[in-house]
């Protein structure tokens, strides 16, 4: 039956799956129903014992080296953390990766347009496409998304608070009421400005309460804080948040919907550098050390995603 045959040529393929056994608040180790459709689904092929982010690293380089699909079951810092792995590797260009989100922030499946369910997640491994998609380099790390300011301060206090999920982030989201705005120097490097007007080189001197710089859409929870990015259009997508706190908390619901940041300025860049004092800054959800200076650039085409997207011919053949 065709059915079969696509589940078949899918499973024919050298996989393996890499769970964050912590979770959404640990839900791989609470769900024995979950354990159980993932170990029947793919016997042999589960990976759930790294524990923290340098194991999910290690365990991620070495698997990319002996197959041809490696598959994230977590949020958006554990699929950074396997990709950072698969880049470690040099196997970028060979392997590609898959996505089942079960994690609390889920900005990359969103974007790509991967279900939430995980049933329907797996569907789109077996019947889907491998889609090139850029990402960001920062000092050598991969990621989808990055902030610098008052949501860089938030993931920093996060972290201090050691308490998982939604509630971690609405305690420490308080601190945007007095946060400052900060002075900011930023050189923009080939880019296009709101008007698609392009530059070599743009350099900005501003009083910041946020900066976005994105590849997705969103960050966690279905924020849509970058309506503009575009996943795979070869440039790092930029929004300049020139306002002070209170305006950010009165105007945060249009903020999380995406309508407040039209008015803001925005640009798209290569690369971009940011200096300032003491700098606060989280990528894919997680705090980086705090620094003067940081160096962003862009990673064109620099990894395949299976997605329900259009048809992208790739070196392994469809995987459907």
């Amino acid at each position: 039956m065709p059915g079969k045959q696509r589940k078949s040529g899918f499973f024919q393929k050298k996989i393996a799956l890499i769970i964050n056994p912590s979770s959404a608040q640990n839900k791989w180790l609470r769900s024995r129903q979950l354990q159980q459709y993932f170990h029947k689904k793919f016997p042999g092929r589960i990976y759930d014992q790294a524990r923290n982010k340098a194991d999910m690293i290690d365990l991620a380089r070495k698997l990319s080296l002996e197959n041809d699909v490696i598959v994230g079951l977590g949020g958006d810092g554990t699929l950074a953390d396997i990709m950072q792995g698969i880049f470690e590797a040099g196997r970028e260009k060979d392997v590609v990766m898959g996505i089942v989100p079960l994690g609390s922030g889920n900005a990359l499946r969103k974007s790509l347009l991967i279900p939430k369910q995980v049933k329907k997640a797996v569907r789109i491994l077996v019947k889907g496409k491998p889609k090139p998609i850029d990402l960001i380099n920062v000092d050598g790390r991969v990621a989808n998304f990055v902030s610098i300011g008052a949501t860089g301060k938030i993931t920093q206090k996060k972290s201090q608070l050691r308490i998982p999920g939604l509630i971690g982030h609405l305690l420490a989201a308080r601190v945007v009421f007095t946060h400052p705005r900060e002075e900011m120097e930023i050189e923009l490097y080939d880019g296009l400005d709101d008007k698609r007007r392009s530059f070599e080189k743009k350099t900005l001197n501003l009083k910041l309460f946020d900066c976005v710089v994105n590849k997705t859409n969103h960050f966690g929870y279905s924020w849509t804080v970058s309506p503009k990015a575009k996943i795979d259009d070869g440039y790092l997508d930029i929004t300049l948040f020139d306002i002070r706190a209170y305006s950010y908390v009165l105007y945060f619901p249009l903020i999380y919907l995406g309508h407040y940041q039209k008015i803001l300025k925005h640009f798209k860049a290569k690369r971009i550098v940011l200096r300032g004092k003491n700098l606060q800054i989280q990528y894919n959800g997680e705090a980086l050390e705090t620094r003067d200076e940081i160096e962003l650039k862009v990673m064109p085409k620099a990894l395949r995603i299976i997605s329900p997207g259009r048809v992208v011919r790739t070196p392994i053949g469809p995987l459907s």
